[in-house]
């Protein structure tokens, strides 16, 4: 049912219940971000490498844009075990996609979206690309690991799912018979 009490019809000519509504809809949002950090992510690692397999650019202070290649994960940890890893972050994406089916708002499905998108996007790198299994960094700080967009959408989404997780549980109301139990 929606706000004004109707049902509305599903994609297979069925009825889509309120909270199965919502659920598909945090479905579908979790997948568009998703689609789009992959698709953002692949499209930036193309462009540094083509315009960046000449030699760094420069942008301000510690800030330049860096060609490097990691076949560990973050912080190089791993180096050379690009087998395993691939093997760890296929688990890790099966289970983001497993948990994302039951994120309780819309919040926490942009968060696992750009958890998933980046970690689909770190190994589409490993798969298809031909530098033998190495991530494309190229975002260099100075005061930190160079790094790409899949890796920020990782650290980023953990922290908008770690929020929206957060919020839910001072939002959350008790089931009616725990509220009656309540002084």
């Amino acid at each position: 049912m929606n706000a004004a009490g109707e049902n509305r019809p599903g994609a297979t000519g069925g009825v889509i219940s309120g909270e199965a509504g919502r659920r598909a809809r945090r479905i579908r949002v979790m997948l568009v971000v998703a689609l789009a950090v992959v698709i953002a992510d692949q499209v930036t690692k193309s462009l540094a490498v083509s315009r960046l397999s000449s030699g760094p650019i420069h942008l301000i202070g510690p800030f330049a844009l860096v060609l490097s290649y990691n076949t560990g994960i973050a912080f190089s940890i791993g180096t050379g075990l690009t087998l395993p890893i691939i093997v760890i972050v296929a688990v890790v994406v099966a289970v983001l996609a497993w948990f994302g089916r039951t994120v309780p708002n819309t919040g926490a499905a942009v968060g696992v979206g750009m958890i998933l998108g980046g970690a689909l996007g770190n190994l589409a790198d490993r798969l298809f690309r031909a530098h033998h299994g190495a991530v494309i960094d190229f975002l260099r700080s100075g005061f930190w690991p160079t790094f790409n967009l899949a890796d920020s959408a990782v650290v980023c989404g953990c922290v908008v799912l770690a929020v929206a997780l957060w919020r839910t549980s001072f939002t959350r109301r008790p089931p009616e018979a725990d509220r009656r139990a309540l002084p």
